[in-house]
């Protein structure tokens, strides 16, 4: 993150996204407790918000890792998970329309 970060000047932060998935996630479906997941998305904001000046309040950090139906409740209703990078579940339409019926329900 910090290598990625190097040289984007202050005035990108708002056009930056970070996605997170945990790398013993990565292709095996398996997906973060929501526990898991707040944690490592707090983590991430407060090192961004310390150490390269992102306004808190104003970074979007999305959860990447197997986001379905039957977890995005749990998870996209955490403090510090700003939405889903949708994988697999964006190739079942039936899916991919209750993550949006999801999404919409927890968006003020």
């Amino acid at each position: 993150l910090d290598e990625g970060l190097k040289g984007v000047p202050a005035s990108k932060h708002g056009d930056i996204i970070i996605a997170y998935e945990p790398v013993w996630a990565i292709g095996t479906g398996v997906v973060a407790t929501p526990e898991q997941a707040q944690d490592a998305h707090a983590f991430i904001r407060e090192h961004l918000s310390n150490n390269h000046g992102f306004n808190r309040k104003e970074l979007i950090i999305q959860y990447g890792g197997s986001v379905k139906p039957d977890n995005a409740m749990g998870l996209l209703s955490l403090p510090d998970i700003d939405g889903a990078l949708v994988g697999g579940a964006s190739l079942k339409p039936g899916d991919f329309y209750e993550l949006l019926r999801i999404g919409s329900e927890l968006t003020p």
